[in-house]
């Protein structure tokens, strides 16, 4: 479970609702809720997003809601473990010897680049078909985050479509001064509905997946330099510090710290 993202969500209910009960009570909730406000907005943006995107990448795109509370497996710095206890292997007992790994690796994208070293397939070709891999994947993630981009754009403009509607009744009935205050805070509740839809929803969960693609993309290229180095022949170590190279300073810090640990201990 990915504590951030189910903190960030709980914490935005809560400062919402606090900052609507602090000083007048539980009661003041009432002034924000309305049944048409909600349609039009929830509704409005809803459709909006939907008929903006196929009906498999709209369903796609809900469905990636969930993904934003899972953690990863696997990191970049697991990666590129694997990735060198893989060329150790290699180094000792032969590519063929890579075959035998298989069973025990869960990742298919390095399964798959791992069976194209060992059949022999030519380097520039196991990169082109791996790096194509990579393209479609992260096509098939930018198309998720496209849903919640759209409906993070659409909620404030229904809100404000919303509003508008009920400016619009609310004018065609100024006889009725005694109306006004309380039409006027039903429109404004429309614009508030479609603030929250893009700051508490959509924006974070769009920024959230963005987030886990460019982890889950650099982990394959990881791999992929990490392949394309083993089948080259290339020392271990060599390999090492080649990938080190994808993590951060304090990351590389870090690894080198946990490597000296282990080498210390035996």
């Amino acid at each position: 479970m990915d504590i951030a993202s189910l903190v960030g969500v709980g914490l935005g209910i809560f400062m919402i609702i606090f900052g609507i009960i602090f000083g007048d009570g539980v009661s003041a909730i009432a002034a924000f809720i309305d049944v048409s406000s909600l349609i039009i907005t929830f509704g409005g943006s809803i459709s909006g997003t939907m008929a903006s995107n196929t009906l498999e990448d709209y369903i796609s795109g809900l469905k990636g809601f969930a993904l934003i509370f899972k953690q990863e497996t696997a990191s970049t710095t697991e990666t590129i473990t694997n990735i060198i206890n893989l060329s150790n292997v290699a180094r000792k007992e032969g590519l063929l010897a890579l075959e035998e790994a298989v069973s025990g690796i869960e990742d298919d994208f390095l399964k798959k680049g791992i069976m194209l070293v060992v059949d022999g397939t030519d380097p520039e070709l196991v990169r082109g078909i791996l790096e194509t891999d990579l393209i479609c994947i992260e096509a098939r993630h930018k198309k998720v985050i496209a849903v919640w981009e759209k409906w993070a754009e659409l909620g404030p403009a229904w809100g404000m479509i919303g509003t508008l509607i009920g400016l619009i009744k609310m004018l065609g009935s100024l006889e009725d001064v005694s109306t006004v205050g309380p039409s006027m805070a039903v429109a404004l509740v429309t614009t508030f509905y479609g603030s929250v839809i893009a700051n508490w929803l959509c924006s974070p969960t769009a920024t959230k997946l963005a987030t886990k693609n460019t982890v889950e993309i650099t982990q394959k290229e990881v791999t992929v330099e990490g392949l394309l180095s083993i089948q080259a022949g290339e020392n271990p170590r060599v390999i090492e510090e080649k990938l080190k190279s994808f993590l951060a300073p304090k990351v590389r810090e870090e690894m080198a710290s946990a490597s000296g640990s282990e080498g210390g201990g035996e």
